[in-house]
């Protein structure tokens, strides 16, 4: 049994706040992340080596085992699902708020509604919870525009500090849930590989806390 053990990690604002992290639990890349090409690193410790991902993907990487680790958002864990996956820690780290939103001062029209976002499971369940009748349309980036083109009454997608929505002439509604980057760990790798996992979560949890 090979004793590699790889750490999964979202490219971008998510990347430059986790790489401190991994410095403090004694984990850093042999090279510079932000300026290569690559996308699988040797660190130094010889057993340990990181991949860079789109967020959407780690969860895919953990979850069939081709990484042991990874660092991903809470909104992508709440709408790709946690089978096959352990959450033990929350990282604390690029925090925003999964919100409704839609055209400023315009309220929804009554009965059936259009909602555009990425988010089409937690979309799902939350307008449901509602018991609200949503057609969902799935977008995959540009999320503002679609109010202001008529594609929808209103749009689930992160807010940070809520000014694009301002900008673009939209504001959020109604709250839906607090996001913050998590890691997760993948089930059988946590049986097969305990020790050394567990000294990695231990670590990154104390740097957390510090």
């Amino acid at each position: 049994m090979s004793n590699q053990l790889t750490i999964a990690l979202t490219k971008g604002r998510i990347l430059k706040e986790t790489l401190p992290l991994l410095a403090a639990a004694g984990i850093e890349p042999l090279e510079d992340i932000s300026t290569s090409r690559k996308l699988i690193f040797p660190t130094n410790h010889d057993n340990v080596r990181l991949v860079v991902l789109r967020g959407v993907d780690v969860t895919t990487y953990v979850q069939f085992g081709s990484a042991d680790l990874g660092i991903s958002g809470k909104d992508i864990l709440m709408e790709n699902g946690t089978d096959g996956l352990y959450e033990p820690v929350d990282l604390n780290i690029a925090r925003c708020r999964l919100m409704t939103a839609g055209i400023k001062g315009q309220k929804l029209p009554e009965g059936r509604i259009k909602v555009a976002t990425k988010y089409v499971n937690v979309a799902k369940r939350y307008y449901a919870a509602q018991g609200r009748q949503a057609d969902l349309i799935k977008l995959y980036g540009g999320m503002e525009l679609a109010p202001l083109m008529d594609l929808c009454d209103e749009i689930v997608d992160i807010v940070d500090t809520g000014n694009t929505l301002k900008a673009n002439g939209l504001e959020p509604r109604d709250h839906i849930a607090d996001i913050s980057s998590r890691l997760i760990v993948n089930k059988a790798s946590m049986k097969t590989k305990h020790q050394q996992i567990q000294a990695i979560v231990d670590a990154i949890q104390a740097a957390v806390q510090v």
